[in-house]
């Protein structure tokens, strides 16, 4: 008998409502006694109310080998579409735990692959929810090429459209790989995990004995590895900040920056700045505090604020608009670069340069980590990818020199020398080769033995060198400002620069110290 448009209409309805089941009401249940959230759920919470719209909703895999066949779900273990956040087009999967372990056949990569294709096609960021046991075994090298499949997208759509990923549970083997070339990776702690392989497998291969959380738990890649970019408590919180990260990206590399009102007086001084560096030159102080004062309404979203504490990353608003942020941090190791710090510095400036955000740098570093471990471990090469990415840059930059700028380390942060726009120092900045106990005890080495001359010596060099006076009559400074005037000059500053047009020899790409 031939269906009436009604029957149709209802089988339609019948087949959307079978498919939003994912794997049943029982391994949702599941899914929620675990802590999490479903697919969909996340979905409904990530985007504006009402705004998502679904695409493959039917698609289901191929596979007839190991029992699959016949024993298919709809939407093969992703939800994949579009919608809003806050407005802005954002491309979106979501991977379902209940059907299949959220494991990846080709027919689920295939619309994965969709999906970024539409993101670098109509310029808009993708946000990938990771919740997958990994390759689905039935499949075997087709779920191997699919994920391949998946890695070129990602990097084909790397410095076009932003790309976020966040851990939501289990990511292992193949599926590890995707998340890290995107631009940011997020996990929630207690219930998501990155490895290349499990506990078990390490145990057979090496006899280490590890916990799925030791080996790849959100504070291991938070706090030793840097594979991920922050973690959060739960679903919900999660999902949160990514809504709030969308606000300070743009759509893609052409676009411009999203603008807030800017509510937040732009010429309002800061009287606690003239007080925040100490007069010991050894003491530590916040550097967190000079950028929630000069933030809009103190908004700062900081990125790997667990690794490398040594220095900050992370975005700010300034008279609305957006600023990325690297800052050496004197509370810990007293502001050096390191090897972590400098690679953490580095990809945050690439992001900035390849999104057209501007970057503002605060600088109060006594120069790069000394000893053994650091020369061994790469120092040299770490710390000249941050001065590639300085130097490559062409974004808006602007520099202010806190307090120390030694050494090579000065040259590093943003100089001018670096094509740094806009560069300058408040009355306690010193700019030198190193300090003065260290420049007097090679200067006069012949006098060490007389404490009296040693200590005059040293009195000299300070009131030579630690000041920002030189570097201001050699041009590297452009102007010493008074710091409760911070906010203003920075603002004004970034809002000169806003036509600024600069770009590199041509060339297909330069070649980073990787």
């Amino acid at each position: 008998m031939k269906l009436t448009g009604q029957d149709i209409i209802n089988e339609l309805q019948d087949r959307r409502e079978q498919a939003r089941l994912g794997g049943g009401a029982a391994r949702i249940d599941r899914q929620h006694a675990a802590g999490k959230l479903t697919a969909r759920e996340r979905i409904d919470v990530l985007l504006d109310p009402g705004s998502f719209e679904e695409t493959d909703m039917f698609v289901v895999h191929r596979t007839r080998d190991f029992g699959m066949d016949g024993n298919t779900i709809a939407g093969d273990g992703v939800v994949t579409g579009s919608g809003l956040i806050h407005g802005q087009l954002i491309y979106i999967f979501s991977q379902d735990f209940t059907v299949f372990g959220g494991s990846l056949s080709a027919a689920h990569a295939s619309k994965i692959v969709k999906i970024l294709k539409l993101a670098i096609q109509n310029g808009a960021p993708v946000i990938g929810l990771n919740d997958s046991g990994g390759a689905r075994i039935q499949e075997g090298v087709d779920s191997l090429g699919g994920y391949a499949d998946v890695f070129l997208q990602n990097v084909l759509a790397s410095g076009v459209v932003p790309q976020i990923s966040v851990i939501m549970g289990p990511c292992a083997g193949g599926a590890v790989y995707s998340p890290a070339m995107t631009d940011f990776t997020f996990m929630v702690r207690g219930s998501s995990y990155m490895f290349v392989t499990g506990p078990d497998v390490v145990k057979t291969v090496t006899s280490e004995e590890v916990t799925a959380e030791e080996l790849g738990g959100a504070d291991t890649h938070t706090q030793i590895s840097s594979v991920a970019d922050g973690a959060f408590d739960n679903d919900l919180v999660a999902l949160a900040e990514i809504r709030r990260l969308i606000r300070f990206l743009p759509a893609h590399n052409a676009a411009p920056l999203p603008k807030l009102p800017a509510d937040d007086d732009l010429a309002r001084t800061i009287p606690a700045l003239d007080s925040l560096v100490p007069e010991d030159a050894n003491s530590p102080y916040d550097m967190k505090e000079l950028i929630i004062n000069v933030a809009d309404h103190s908004d700062f979203f900081e990125l790997q604020a667990d690794f490398a504490k040594n220095i900050l990353t992370g975005f700010i608003r300034l008279n609305g608009s957006p600023v990325g942020v690297v800052a050496n941090q004197p509370m810990v190791l007293a502001g050096c670069l390191d090897i972590d710090s400098s690679r953490k510095a580095a990809r945050f400036v690439r992001f900035c340069d390849a999104f057209n955000i501007p970057i503002l740098t605060l600088v109060d570093v006594p120069g790069f980590m000394p000893g053994t471990a650091q020369e061994y471990g790469g120092i040299i090469k770490h710390g000249a990818k941050l001065l590639f990415a300085y130097a490559e840059a062409t974004v808006p930059k602007v520099t202010l020199i806190t307090r120390k700028a030694y050494g090579g380390a000065y040259d590093v942060m943003s100089s001018k020398h670096l094509r740094g726009d806009a560069n300058y120092a408040w009355p306690t900045a010193e700019i030198a080769v190193m300090g003065a106990k260290g420049a007097v005890e090679i200067l006069y080495r012949s006098e060490l033995n007389d404490a009296d001359k040693i200590k005059k010596r040293t009195a000299d060099y300070e009131n030579r060198f630690a000041n920002p006076f030189i570097a201001a009559e050699r041009g590297f400074i452009d102007d010493v400002i008074i710091p409760h005037n911070s906010r203003f000059r920075l603002i004004q500053a970034f809002s000169k620069l806003r036509g600024k047009r600069q770009q590199n020899p041509p060339k297909k790409f330069g070649n980073i110290p990787l």
